[in-house]
Order: C-alpha cells, then sequence, then structure tokens
C-alpha cells in the first residue's frame, strides 16, 4: 500500500464541449483523490482549449486506486455546467514513480468529449532511510543546506 504524495500537473484540455452556446465557456478543473478535492483556477474565456499549468499535491496514506478530474464550466448567476470526466489508474504511477504529461480521455455520458492533459509525480514516504540513499531533504523545492 503506498504512502506518500501524488503530485498533479494540470497541462490543459482540448477539443471539450462548448457549454456555453453564445460565448466561450470558462472551465476549471476539480481534482478529487479519495476524500481530497482540490479546484484549479477558471481559464476565463478560454473555451474548449484551457491551458493551466497549475500543481497540485494530493497525500496518498491508503489504498488510492484511481485520481478522477471533472471538468466544469464556471457561470455566473446560475449553476456551473459539467463539461466532462476524466479517471486516471494511479497504479502506473506507483510502479513508475514519474508519467509525464498525458492525455485521458474525458467523457460525459459515457461519451467522448475531448481529452485532458496531466502529468503526474509520486514521491514515496516512510520504509527507509534518507542518509543511506544519498538524498538530501527538500523543503518546498529548497534543498537545506548544512552551512
Amino acid at each position: 500500500m503506498p504512502r506518500g504524495t501524488v503530485e498533479v500537473l494540470l497541462v490543459g484540455a482540448k477539443g471539450l464541449e462548448n457549454t456555453d452556446f453564445l460565448c466561450n465557456m470558462d472551465p476549471y478543473v476539480i481534482i478529487i483523490c479519495r476524500t481530497q478535492e482540490q479546484k484549479s483556477s477558471v481559464a476565463s474565456g478560454k473555451g474548449t482549449e484551457p491551458e493551466w499549468n497549475e500543481n497540485f499535491v494530493f497525500t496518498i496514506s491508503d489504498s488510492v486506486s484511481e485520481l478522477s478530474i471533472k471538468i466544469m464550466d464556471s457561470d455566473s448567476g446560475s449553476e456551473d455546467d459539467f463539461v466532462g470526466q476524466a479517471t486516471i489508474p494511479l497504479d502506473p504511477l506507483f510502479m513508475e514513480g514519474n508519467l509525464p504529461p498525458t492525455s485521458y480521455n474525458v467523457v460525459k455520458d459515457e461519451e467522448y468529449r475531448g481529452e485532458i492533459k496531466v502529468g503526474l509525480t509520486f514521491t514515496h514516504q516512510g520504509g527507509y532511510d534518507q542518509e543511506s540513499s544519498g538524498q538530501e531533504e527538500s523543503y518546498g523545492g529548497w534543498k537545506e543546506s548544512s552551512d
């Protein structure tokens, strides 16, 4: 059972179904990992080809087999529209440790609705001694020096 963190790089989407008929939609993404949920910024007016290039980090401590990504269209004055959803199996990530940005099918009502591009990195925690592995501890991308 893997323990650690999963970093999600939300790159962008293409070929989405436009849910706004009079103007470009304003898509955003909700990423769900078991009980954890994180929301991207709204790509205002980006329509069916939004780009985010945002990172999200989830803590994995129990059996998580997939990541769910819901694409929504932000609507002012009414309820946001559901554009589609992608489900990403995490087993290949746990084996490889890193998956480069890959396109996953977006589905709504069991029909193809475009693609979303996501990169994944898994950082294993616990179970080994960092001293013997020769790795330095890092804090949020900064390495702590012993000076």
